[in-house]
């Protein structure tokens, strides 16, 4: 399933949950793929066999509506009423708050099992994330996850992070940095931060635009080291009147090397780690009509169940309406700010994968509703991937994913990288 903005044909227009959150920047999630009634169909199919799998998957779903508010990706929410959940067609019977540091956030679900609310005041200038779960008469669950940051006050400047302190993360982890304010004064604020590894890596910062700074070295991180970051901004003038208040340290492991080869040619995936590969998956990618980026991608986010609706992204029907909306996408990891996940597909015939590429854009793999099946290859992939592993996609016939889509900076070449250094 894919989600990027599109311009050039129908595929272009739809790419663009929640959300890389790298630092309170949300990104939307939405694509689709099944083989329907033609499971061993050529990939050049004329569109009917792709109506068909969203025709199955529409009678599978709930039917219950979940809202998050603020709306994703909001920077500038309000402190004290902005976070709120609501269901219409159903009840809520779960709702998770965190800050982008893992910290939770108290609050209730009402009487009528329709609404949530957070106990108390939030935090200024915090990134969070909700995750709610509801469900329909028929007991049928739909999930929804949203992003957003609070207001900061006017005279200062936060770095929103990834990863977050104490975590344990794969080889492809840069250190993300989301400034809540464009920076100006690039040279000072990157001096006021650094990175260094006990692999003894040189590490170098690179700016994508005014307002986010990443690290990385010139090769993956070596397995099992550990990386410290240094946040020195306090005082730090980042813009005209505009300083730092952060003065931080936040330490992270590097895990097992893991890195997985899509060749959607082949249509299989080489799961490796240490350079052996230790399992090969059969795959579905990108139909001829939505292929899927190439390059190395890094998963940013992990979850279990999520919804997908191409509404959100494009990919709609005459009447306006999503051409799929999959309430319980099980085992999804995203790839891209986009849209690109890697994740599992219940709803497709079984013999799509490994033969024909059907989806919207992302990677598709063998699973089962509910995503309870650690057996399956989808189960498998989530259960022994985590945030920070790298998916190397390969033959698709598309573009190479922009470094700044994602954590995807490893597609700039190291010269091109420190060139984008203000130190």
């Amino acid at each position: 399933m894919e989600k990027r903005v599109m311009t050039d044909s129908k595929r272009r227009k739809g790419l663009t949950v929640a959300s890389a959150l790298l630092g309170g920047v949300l990104m939307l999630s939405a694509c689709s793929g099944g083989g329907g009634d033609n499971p061993k169909g050529d990939d050049e199919g004329d569109g009917s066999s792709q109506s068909k799998v969203d025709e199955a998957a529409a009678k599978k779903t709930s039917e219950a509506q979940i809202k998050i508010t603020p709306k994703d990706g909001s920077d500038n929410a309000s402190i004290n009423n902005a976070a709120a959940v609501t269901v219409t067609k159903g009840t809520l019977s779960d709702v998770t708050m965190k800050t982008s540091a893992g910290a939770a956030v108290e609050g209730e679900i009402s009487a009528d099992k329709k609404s949530w609310k957070p106990s108390g005041q939030l935090e200024r200038a915090t990134a969070y994330k909700i995750a709610a779960t509801a469900k329909d008469s028929a007991g049928r669950a739909a999930h929804e996850n949203a992003s957003f940051t609070t207001v900061s006050p006017a005279n200062s400047f936060i770095g929103n992070f990834t990863p977050e302190d104490g975590s344990t993360v794969g080889v492809g982890m840069p250190v993300s940095i989301n400034f809540d304010k464009a920076i100006t004064n690039k040279a000072d604020v990157q001096k006021g931060i650094t990175v260094s590894s006990t692999s003894g890596q040189e590490v170098v910062g690179h700016w994508f635009n005014a307002q986010r700074l990443d690290f990385r070295p010139e090769e993956y991180w070596k397995g099992n080291s550990t990386v410290t970051l240094k946040l020195n901004l306090d005082g730090v003038e980042g813009a005209d009147g505009v300083y730092g208040v952060q003065q931080k340290t936040v330490t992270f492991k590097i895990g097992r090397n893991q890195v997985s080869i899509v060749d959607a040619k082949t249509k299989t995936m080489k799961v490796t780690q240490d350079g052996k590969t230790i399992r090969t998956i059969p795959i579905s990618a990108g139909s001829p009509e939505n292929k899927t980026y190439e390059g190395q991608m890094v998963i940013s986010e992990k979850f279990k169940e999520t919804r997908m609706n191409g509404a959100t992204v494009g990919f709609t029907d005459d009447d306006g309406k999503g051409e799929y909306d999959i309430k319980d996408v099980p085992h999804a990891m995203r790839l891209s700010n986009s849209g690109t996940f890697i994740h599992g597909n219940y709803w497709g015939a079984k013999s799509i994968f490994g033969s024909v590429n059907t989806s919207h854009g992302c990677v598709g793999l063998s699973d089962t509703k509910g995503a309870n099946d650690t057996k399956s290859p989808g189960g498998w992939f989530y259960s022994n991937s985590i945030v920070g592993d790298v998916v190397d996609v390969r033959n698709t016939g598309d573009k190479t994913v922009a470094p700044d889509n994602g954590l995807n900076g490893w597609n700039l070449d190291w010269a091109a990288w420190k060139a984008g250094s203000a130190a």
